[in-house]
């Protein structure tokens, strides 16, 4: 029988680390198998030569080679010993060593699609976060939000719906947002017009997969959402920058670009522009709509934060007077919680049909526990309670956000208080690549400029979101932004 002629492991076993002794054994032993030093057929030393090798407790090295025999590297032969399975192939190239737990992974043996050179958008870090317009976590009562998912997991246990069920989200609240959408935002649609989903995002990857293939445009705004850019390059369409200005984007533009490219969809954020937070006036959101009827293209609309408009009232959306040719994207992530991740499509019933079968492969499930505690707190009049007091709390924020940005800032920067969103759009009068560096060295972390340029030639600033921080924390943002101006 072959037996080595020295008992020892490739890898030192360590008492002081974090992972079980008898697990570092086995990953030892593993390793040596898989880069041949141990070869298929090889008898090991007795737990006890090996135990008295390593400086360790019999037990262990028994627990070890027992695992190691269930898991089928080694086998036992009666009274002859423990062995390596004959049944394995012969050793491998060690870059096929079996890592251990603490250890990171860094060599992959397969071809996978290399993500985009684009930076994760990442919670956490230290300093002051300038987010693009987000609300206020903290507002939201927690108790409130526990009763209501209490109260939904008892309804939808009672009834049954538990189960795995229609991937294009929760009855009830389809029910509650195709009720909402009609009697505040005049869309005429049903239950069956709406998918939930993952956040406005979620939405907007599933819109585009239904309306796009490789090789075609999407037509944005020259400033916009960087995500629905990286969407739509995901997806192997081409993205098509067009002018915009104090009234919307260039529908003169727009026509032109549909002439010239395999035009399929038109991106759009009309209510508040994202980022610079104008609303498309009418007459240009019918001039577009036109353009969009006469070359068969789909408008998407991305209405993400209309409950929060603070002059005059809101526009309505495209799709409540254009439901054929737009397909309208929300989300109840500003107003609830962004936690929570739930947003919504509103399309013709065959579009939500289409959209329903890329859920199902994907997240057919979805979350019926918080589609349900959402659908709860719309019935019950909470989260109507709760848009009231937000509202007023973000309409003084706003006000004072303004404040700020005049008294630090005036005369550096030029600014509008926006008439609606949860953030403004500031332009700075200095070298904005360096007073970004110089922010950045004061604690403060927000998206760059460049994140939200489509084309080089678009203006250049920043959105800076008031509605999540306090008096205290927006003053010390503004301070060291003023700072970094100087």
């Amino acid at each position: 029988m072959l037996r080595p002629w020295q008992v020892t492991l490739s890898e030192r076993i360590d008492p002081e680390r974090g992972t079980p002794i008898y697990m570092q054994i086995i990953h030892a032993l593993i390793r040596d198998i898989e880069t041949g030093r141990l070869a298929s057929g090889t008898y090991l030393p007795s737990s006890r030569e090996l135990a008295n090798a390593l400086g360790v407790n019999r037990k262990t090295v028994v627990l070890a080679y027992e695992d190691l025999i269930a898991q089928g590297w080694l086998s036992t032969e009666g009274t002859r010993g423990t062995m390596v399975s004959r049944s394995l192939p012969t050793g491998t190239s060690s870059q096929t060593a079996t890592p251990e737990p603490e250890q990171r992974v860094e060599q992959t043996h397969y071809r996978f699609a290399e993500p985009p050179a684009r930076a994760l958008a990442l919670p956490g870090g230290r300093g002051i976060k300038l987010d693009e317009g987000a609300p206020d976590g903290r507002l939201f009562p927690a108790d409130q939000l526990a009763r209501a998912y209490r109260s939904a997991i008892n309804r939808a246990s009672r009834a049954n719906r538990m189960q795995y069920r229609d991937p294009r989200g929760s009855d009830s609240l389809r029910e509650q947002v195709a009720e909402m959408l009609r009697s505040q935002r005049g869309l005429p649609v049903t239950p069956a017009n709406i998918c939930i989903t993952r956040g406005s995002q979620n939405g907007l990857f599933l819109a585009l997969q239904v309306l796009i293939e490789p090789g075609d445009a999407v037509i944005v705004e020259e400033l916009t959402y960087e995500p629905a850019v990286a969407a739509i390059r995901a997806l192997g369409g081409k993205v098509i920058p067009v002018r915009l200005d104090e009234e919307g984007i260039d529908v003169a533009e727009v026509e032109a670009m549909c002439r010239r490219h395999s035009v399929r969809a038109i991106f759009v954020t009309p209510h508040h522009q994202f980022p610079t937070t104008i609303a498309m006036r009418p007459e240009r959101r019918l001039q577009l709509l036109e353009v969009a009827r006469q070359f068969g293209v789909a408008v998407i609309e991305d209405d993400y934060d209309h409950e929060f408009h603070f002059q005059s009232q809101p526009l309505l959306p495209m799709a409540g007077y254009a439901p054929g040719q737009v397909i309208y994207l929300g989300s109840m992530s500003k107003l609830l919680l962004p936690a929570l991740r739930i947003g919504y499509l509103a399309a013709p019933e065959k579009v939500i049909d289409a959209v329903a079968h890329r859920v199902s492969l994907t997240d057919g499930m979805g979350n019926t526990v918080t589609e349900e505690t959402a659908a709860e707190l719309i019935a019950n009049g909470e989260l109507r309670r709760h848009a009231r007091k937000a509202w007023r709390v973000y309409a003084e924020r706003r006000q004072s956000f303004a404040a700020l940005l005049d008294a630090h800032l005036g005369d550096r920067v030029d600014f509008a208080v926006p008439d609606g969103g949860l953030a403004f759009w500031v332009k700075f009068r200095g070298d904005i690549d360096a007073i970004e560096q110089r922010a950045q060295a004061q604690g403060l972390r927000f998206a760059s400029h460049r994140s939200f340029m489509a084309r080089d030639s678009a203006d250049k600033g920043l959105r800076l979101g008031f509605a999540s921080l306090d008096d205290g924390e927006a003053a010390r943002a503004v301070s060291a932004l003023a700072e970094a101006a100087r």
